[in-house]
């Protein structure tokens, strides 16, 4: 029974949840935290008491695999930085910058400067196009902190991107 219903879901969501994570992450190496969200489904599926829709449990699930990595991330930088300070390498290349084509870049770089609230909700609302509803249960937020941060959100990436928007 929870196999297959999982199952279901992956077929219907797994790419949605994978641009989610390419965009929260920004690597295009995410096919592993897919499955991580997956498997935390299967783990957590007793918990899953169908107050939201699947798709809405699956991103929450996703933002805090997302948010478990970018730790992880940070952490491996932290001590490579320590280890290696003469050999650091954090510039990206292009093709580490998930080889997007130049405004997909740039929008991907303004994203990623935005401060943490901003960057959820313009991934969650403008990239993934999820409702008011759907994105506030994710964040566990009211609706209109997320219509006011969302508005908010895409005018400071207006002005970062010199008028670029979603």
């Amino acid at each position: 029974m929870i196999s297959n219903t999982i199952s279901e879901w992956f077929y219907l969501y797994n790419k949605d949840i994978y641009h989610f994570l390419v965009y929260y992450i920004g690597s295009s190496d995410v096919e592993d935290l897919v499955q991580e969200v997956f498997i935390r489904a299967i783990k957590g599926f007793d918990t899953y008491q169908g107050k939201s829709s699947p798709k809405t449990w699956l991103f929450s699930i996703a933002r805090h695999v997302g948010i478990d990595e970018i730790r992880k991330r940070k952490r491996l930088r932290m001590k490579q930085t320590i280890w290696f300070r003469e050999e650091q390498t954090d510039k990206e290349t292009p093709e580490k910058i998930l080889q997007l084509n130049e405004n997909n870049r740039l929008l991907y770089q303004a994203i990623q400067s935005l401060k943490t609230n901003y960057r959820d909700v313009i991934i969650l609302r403008g990239i993934k196009e999820l409702t008011v509803s759907e994105t506030a249960s994710i964040l566990n937020w009211n609706e209109n902190k997320v219509r006011i941060t969302y508005h908010r959100a895409l005018k400071t990436l207006q002005k970062s991107t010199g008028g670029f928007s979603l």
